[in-house]
């Protein structure tokens, strides 16, 4: 199951990461208007996204890469806190409530990652 949990995982930040590229224009969207180079913060998270699902999918890497992505989703909850705050400028993205979901989600995503990458595995029974 946590094997399972872990592809996953690195397929889903993966694809995230590309996402980034393919439509860069949503993504710089939702960045607050406090943080400079909108463009390039987006290119720099889904480069680390694609970055961090690749090094999840190897045992020798997985520790860093699930230690970084933690911290990049912690770097990115301010876009979703903006989404959230600002309902009305997303409107064509959601309904307020699924912006509003979007937060605890992070937490969900934070945990996932910590369950796959950092939590050491119990020993599996002998046969």
């Amino acid at each position: 199951m946590r094997h399972i949990a872990l592809v996953v995982l690195g397929v889903f930040f993966i694809l995230a990461g590309a996402n980034h590229f393919v439509h860069d224009g949503f993504y710089a969207r939702i960045v607050p208007a406090w943080l400079p180079a909108a463009g390039w913060l987006v290119a720099i998270s889904g480069a680390c996204e694609i970055l961090g699902g690749i090094g999840v999918l190897w045992a020798r890497t997985r520790r860093l890469a699930g230690i970084g992505l933690i911290a990049l989703l912690v770097a990115v909850f301010p876009a979703n806190i903006e989404m959230a705050q600002h309902p009305l400028r997303y409107a064509d993205i959601a309904a307020p409530a699924i912006l509003y979901a979007r937060l605890p989600l992070q937490l969900l995503l934070i945990a996932w990652v910590w369950w796959t990458c950092l939590v050491k595995a119990p020993p599996r029974p002998a046969d």
